[in-house]
């Protein structure tokens, strides 16, 4: 039984760990998106290309992520706010996408 509670564990800390990494990208995409929503210049279709890729990594990741049994509330309320937080850094991008190709 030891084992099997330091192996959760274990598995716990990875968890966190990958989680807490997953945030640091979606923080740095969306620090991006806010950038380009000042400079007009930012938004080409390369940088539309790269983001929109990065965004459905993301979201790949984030959605494939099955909560274990195991995983405590907190956790798994995380990874629904992380499910919105994505949804949001999209529609934003989505927003500054669209500026652009009017300009």
């Amino acid at each position: 039984m030891k084992m099997q509670k330091e192996m959760v564990e274990s598995f716990l800390i990875a968890h966190r760990t990958f989680m807490e990494n997953l945030s640091e990208s979606m923080a740095i995409l969306e620090h991006d998106i806010d950038e380009a929503k000042d400079v007009d210049s930012i938004c080409t279709g390369e940088w539309c290309t790269a983001v929109e890729s990065s965004l459905d990594e993301l979201s790949k990741y984030i959605y494939s992520i099955s909560e274990p049994r195991w995983l405590p509330d907190k956790d798994s309320h995380k990874l629904s706010e992380m499910r919105h937080r994505i949804h949001d850094i999209y529609a934003k991008y989505r927003g500054v996408r669209s500026r652009s190709a009017t300009h």
